[in-house]
């Protein structure tokens, strides 16, 4: 029986979104109804793209992007989300543990964290907590609740695993050939009810993929670490400081990113803080850009400039004339 005759609902046409973006905050700001927030770590020019086709139930998406970001913040309230790695110059790095094989990125009803590699395309489902816990009630499946209330990386029987990525690789290819394929209401039933009878076979086998107990102690100090990073608002923290709080040495802090985040404690407080002030200076705001660089810890102003340069490819007083211009 299809699931559309299990929970029958009002069809509507189907909204497809297609955007890209060289910048990497408006490339957020076009991820539709996702309350997400992106930090380039990386250097070099960001390139990205998004496209969502949102169904009466579900929406299916693919992004790409060209450098490394940690990704944060929500999906939406109870939403339910299952994204495949789909290609990338390195690993996903998602509560210490990186995905592979049959793995599954599943955020239900939780808030993203997550940093990804350069090159990267992510391709997934997104729907309501809601609608995924009413059908396993009325087809008598047992969601595995470990899994609930967090962003978790996930083992799943392949074969479901396999079938999702073939429902998507074919989704995305008559996007690009023939979208007007979803404007018959019919088409959009069977589309949605085959990608949910997918999720549906998938959810009981899943369990979280374990990183072992020195993983689970190296993503803490790391955690820690950025709490207090993120954290830190207007101040300037030295990595000293972070050092300090949370009784590591610099060797051993390095390591543990390395593992957990794929990149040094240094260079990602180097980005997060270079994030801070591209957000300043794009606000179009009177104070300098030294002045503005010296706000988040930058205290010599030429290396700055160049790091700045290097990691978005435009030097900082060019973002702030542009802003002045569009205010």
């Amino acid at each position: 029986m299809a699931l559309s005759a299990i929970l029958p609902i009002q069809d509507s046409a189907a909204v497809l979104l297609q955007t890209s973006s060289t910048d990497v905050d408006e490339h957020c700001a076009a991820l539709g109804r996702w309350r997400l927030s992106y930090d380039q770590i990386s250097a070099g020019a960001f390139r990205g793209s998004f496209t969502q086709l949102s169904l009466p139930r579900l929406e299916v998406f693919r992004e790409i992007t060209s450098q490394q970001v940690r990704q944060y913040g929500q999906l939406g309230a109870g939403s339910f989300g299952i994204g495949l790695p789909w290609d990338g110059d390195g690993e996903v790095n998602c509560n210490g543990t990186s995905v592979a094989g049959a793995q599954v990125i599943a955020c239900i009803d939780a808030e993203v964290d997550m940093c990804t590699p350069k090159a990267f395309e992510f391709r997934g489902v997104v729907t309501s907590a809601a609608l995924i816990e009413e059908l396993a009630a009325r087809l008598d499946i047992e969601l595995p609740r470990a899994v609930w209330h967090q962003l978790r990386v996930i083992e799943m029987a392949e074969a479901p695993v396999a079938r999702l990525r073939a429902h998507l690789a074919a989704i995305h290819e008559t996007i690009t050939a023939a979208p007007e394929r979803f404007d018959t209401p019919v088409a959009r039933l069977a589309l949605e009810d085959a990608l949910l009878v997918e999720i549906m076979d998938m959810l009981p086998t899943a369990r979280p993929s374990d990183p072992g107990r020195s993983s689970a102690a190296r993503k803490r100090t790391v955690d820690r670490a950025r709490d207090l990073m993120h954290g830190s608002g207007e101040r300037a923290l030295s990595l000293l400081e972070v050092c300090k709080t949370v009784g590591a040495s610099p060797r051993k802090l390095g390591y543990c990113f390395q593992e957990v985040l794929g990149t040094s404690p240094m260079h990602y407080w180097r980005a997060m803080r270079l994030n801070r002030v591209r957000r300043d200076l794009k606000r179009g705001i009177e104070a300098s850009v030294y002045d503005v660089a010296v706000q988040h810890g930058f205290w010599h102003f030429s290396q700055f400039s160049l790091d700045y340069k290097r990691h978005f490819s435009e030097v900082p007083s060019e973002t702030l004339r542009r802003a002045r211009l569009a205010a």
